[in-house]
């Protein structure tokens, strides 16, 4: 859909290292456009000691190629590899995997600082916690890592080591100004790793920490859309409301979006996020089937959703409700019942996903221990495509409702006029481009865009 985002994990690593006076560059190959000889070229000139490379799961792939690269690049430089791919799976990654030495597991900032100072002063591995490593021929795992506790102690991502004038929303150029200023979330949905990586306990930046960071962005970047890129900025309701107050109180004039769940919102908060500056909310429905979100150990309600959405909506905030297709357990009937929801909500866009079963997740246990998943290449695991087959469904009734879901919804005269008259056609363009170019539907043209620049920033995926 024409977004690429800066690589904030990366950032906050470099960051930490320059903090401990350690020179750090970052290649951020896609948005740069550099192919993997680009990569080998610049690893060649820059001959780094270390190299570290981050993967998600569809991106596993790819981060493999990079880490033979840099072998075959720097020779004698050490290859560690982080990420939730391979937090989840790091003994299997070293021994798939003879180019990389060291995977790093779960939060990587101090990790990586104690790496560093340890091949720094000629020490073995064994008292870094949160690595898994070769040693020899035999892979051992230390001790895991105890999480951060007092986020402001981190110092903000190394921007300036990012090319932030090469980033992408919906296909336009943007100044990316995504802040975390969270981790960890307390729920159980069993599809989500966020709570097995970044832990059950919701750790937060202070109010004045997290709009210091958004000020920098602003004043520094010229950044007037900002993404708060956590899994549930609205957990806290009275930290939320202190970061809207902060906002005002300096005057920044910015547009924002954030993600929450829809039991987490009323019409104050909303009314006061609004006034901040949220432009847009992204809210996770899942489903129109209470059976479905009770599968998924969602703990919320059709009701509830139903309620967000229109109160998002009166206070004048747009909204992007997330779905999700695929549950083991969940019936083709309870599918089309979400469509059904989806187009009563209205939301301003819809995000339609298939349940994918990340390593690490509950989802993933469940499926390989009763034998559900059909495909094991890793960079299939896009939310697109199927990866799961039950008695309930095929892989080919999953494509078939997930296209038919974003046709159902997107295709609908009504609600292409609306954002033809709000100058958001761009959005909905790029939406649809992707998903005819992903499905093979040559036959629809949807070429119209608009060239307003108010439209929203999207959320990542």
């Amino acid at each position: 859909m024409g977004l690429l985002v800066p690589p904030l994990g990366l950032a906050y690593i470099a960051a930490v290292l320059e903090e401990a006076d350690y020179s750090v560059r970052i290649i951020d190959a896609p948005a740069m456009g550099f192919t993997l000889p680009r990569v080998k070229d610049e690893l060649r000139r820059l001959h780094p000691d270390i190299v570290g490379v981050t993967a998600t799961t569809s991106t596993f792939n790819d981060a493999l190629s990079v880490s033979v690269a840099a072998k075959e690049a720097c020779p004698e430089a050490v290859v560690a590899i982080g990420g939730p791919h391979v937090s989840f799976l790091p003994e299997q990654t070293l021994k798939q995997v003879p180019s990389i030495d060291i995977v790093g597991i779960g939060e990587g900032e101090q990790t990586f600082l104690d790496l560093v100072q340890a091949l720094d002063a000629g020490k073995g591995l064994e008292g870094v916690r949160g690595l898994a490593y070769r040693d020899g021929g035999v892979v051992r795992k230390n001790p895991p890592r105890p999480l951060i506790d007092d986020l402001d102690k981190l110092p903000f991502p190394a921007r300036h080591l990012l090319p932030m004038g090469k980033y992408l929303a919906f296909g336009r150029r943007i100044i990316a100004g995504g802040v975390l200023t969270s981790r960890g979330c307390p729920f159980n949905c069993i599809f989500c790793s966020s709570s097995l990586l970044f832990g059950k306990k919701f750790r937060s930046r202070s109010p004045e920490n997290v709009v210091k960071e958004v000020e920098v962005l602003h004043n520094k970047y010229k950044a007037r859309d900002i993404e708060f890129f956590d899994d549930l900025f609205t957990l806290d309701r009275s930290r939320a409301m202190a970061i809207c107050r902060e906002i005002l109180d300096r005057d920044l004039e910015i547009r924002w979006v954030c993600s929450s769940r829809v039991d987490t919102i009323d019409r104050e908060l909303l009314n006061t996020l609004k006034k901040a500056g949220c432009a847009m909310i992204y809210l996770g429905v899942e489903s129109g089937s209470q059976h479905v979100l009770n599968l998924i150990r969602k703990g919320t309600r059709v009701e509830q959703s139903v309620k967000a959405i229109r109160l998002a909506r009166e206070a004048g905030i747009a909204t992007i409700a997330s779905f999700v297709f695929g549950i083991p357990g969940e019936t083709l009937e309870e599918m089309k019942q979400t469509i059904r929801l989806a187009k009563s909500l209205n939301p301003d866009y819809a995000q339609f996903s298939i349940a994918t079963p990340y390593p690490g997740t509950q989802l993933y246990c469940m499926a390989k221990e009763q034998g559900l998943i059909v495909k094991d290449d890793w960079s299939e695991y896009t939310v697109l495509k199927p990866i799961l087959a039950t008695k309930e469904f095929t892989t080919n009734d999953l494509e078939k409702i997930i296209l038919d879901a974003y046709k159902q919804f997107y295709i609908r005269p009504r609600y292409i006029l609306k954002h033809i008259k709000e100058g958001h056609m761009n959005i909905v363009a790029h939406a649809l481009r992707f998903l005819l170019s992903s499905h093979k539907l040559r036959a629809l043209n949807f070429s119209q865009e608009s060239r307003s620049s108010s439209a929203p920033l999207g959320h990542p995926t």
